[in-house]
Formats: structure tokens, sequence, C-alpha cells
């Protein structure tokens, strides 16, 4: 496994294929501060080519998952000028991108206070979990601000009409209405049942191969802005590179022999 970076602001603890990131600021119900940001953006990057590291499963300590930015830092960057909010500002839009895109399939778990860039670092997740009493929103507008930086995510997540009401009235909703909205898979209803929900979906997830999940995730992802004919042409390679590879050869061997793959537990 590739070394990971030291943190302040993150617990983070890999277990059987898959790294735990708990963002720990329960203090300010881990508001992101400029710090968290680069150590999860460090995080993503330590872990990118790490087939060994198969899933990322992002919490927050305290019963929260993140309140969003920290004003703190917002504070610091008027001392310094707009070009120090844009700094701040466009380095969440990467560490957003990046998540989006990262191989390993990232998985939230979405407790307390789910707002502002907490939502939408929910938003670029593949699979999010929440307790049914999480309070999600985009906050922004009531505080005379813009979700700048998230709203692409938020539109891609549960589309144009619903995200226009949710950024336009700051209003909060639940993990029920989230589950309705589509911006959650999962909601459960005590932390118990969230951890058990959360085994159940990794046990599914460590079943498929990483590579052909990783290429698979960035092939869904192309299919949202890339034309379909050029897409269909650049599948058709990946599908070949992945038959006559390791984990295709081992999987339909697998297959054919009655035995579970190598990657599955």
């Amino acid at each position: 496994m590739s070394p990971l970076p030291a943190c302040d602001t993150l617990l983070l603890e890999p277990h059987s294929g898959v790294l735990h990131i708990t963002l720990n600021r329960p203090e300010s119900r881990n508001a992101m501060s400029l710090q968290m940001v680069a150590e999860l953006r460090a995080v993503l990057a330590a872990v990118r080519d790490d087939r060994q590291i198969r899933a990322l499963v992002i919490s927050g300590a305290g019963g929260h998952f993140s309140a969003g930015g920290d004003l703190k830092d917002m504070a610091n960057a008027r001392t310094q000028g707009p070009q120090a909010y844009r700094q701040l500002n466009r380095a969440f839009g990467a560490l957003l991108e990046e998540t989006e895109q990262a191989p390993q399939v990232v998985i939230c778990v979405l407790q307390g206070a789910v707002l502002g860039g907490g939502f939408g670092l929910a938003c670029v997740s593949d699979i999010a979990l929440a307790d049914h009493q999480a309070q999600f929103g985009m906050p922004e507008t009531s505080l005379g601000l813009l979700p700048a930086q998230i709203a692409p995510f938020v539109v891609k997540r549960i589309g144009l009409t619903q995200a226009r009401r949710l950024a336009l009235t700051a209003a909060r909703f639940d993990g029920n209405e989230a589950e309705r909205l589509g911006l959650v898979h999962f909601v459960e209803q005590d932390p118990q049942a969230l951890a058990e929900r959360l085994d159940e979906v990794l046990a599914h997830v460590l079943c498929c191969a990483p590579g052909a999940n990783a290429a698979t995730k960035a092939l869904l992802l192309a299919s949202v802005e890339q034309p379909q004919g050029a897409l269909l042409d650049q599948a058709a390679e990946w599908f070949s590179a992945a038959v006559t590879g390791p984990e295709g050869v081992e999987g339909t061997t697998a297959f054919a022999q009655k035995r579970p793959p190598s990657w599955a537990p």
C-alpha cells in the first residue's frame, strides 16, 4: 500500500483494502478548512494509483459529516483581497473534481450536518448512506453567497430543477428527502443500521475487480459529457484491454472453474 500523508484534520484507517477517512474537526462540525481540503487532496493523490486501496469511506467525527466551509478561512481571506477568495473557493472545487474522478469507489456516510461543502462532497460520492435525521442543505444564498463550486455537481446529482429549488431557498431537508431526490442511496434509522449497511455495501464492492471498477467508473463519468460514438469506440478499447488483462483472465477462469476470483474476500 502507498504511504499515506500525515494529517492533522483527518483520521486515516486502512483496513482490508478500504481506506476509512474521517473528517476530524468535531469542534466546528467538521467545517472544511483550507488545511482539511489540502489534506484530503493529498490523500487522494497518494492512493490514486494504488489498486490495493479499493474503496474510500468518508465520514465525520462527532456525529456530523460537515457543516461546509470554514468561516475563519473566509475572514482571513478578507484581509488579502479578491484573489484570495478566488483561490480559496477554487481549491474546494478541485477537491470535488478529484474526489469524483478517484479510481476507487467513494462511499460517504452522512450523519448530522451535511451542508454547503459537505453537501457538495456527498454529491461526488459513488455511493451515499445517510442517517434519516441527517440535515442536508445549501445555505449559501441565505448568507449572501453562492454555492459556486458545488453547484455543477449538485445539478449532475439531482438534476437542474431540484437544484434550483434547493439553492434558491436554502431549504433544509432530512435523509428521507435526500433519498427521494436521488442524492443518497440508502437511509438508515440508527448508527448500528448505518454500520451494517456500510459493511454490506463494502462486501459487494470488494467482489468487483479493482481495475475493472476504476475503468467502469471512468466510462460512466465520461458518458455524461463525451459524444456517444467516440465514447463507445473508447469503451471497446478498454473492454479489449480488460478481457486480455490479468483481471479479465482471472475472472473468466474463476467463473469457468466455479470459484471466487482472487480479488474477492
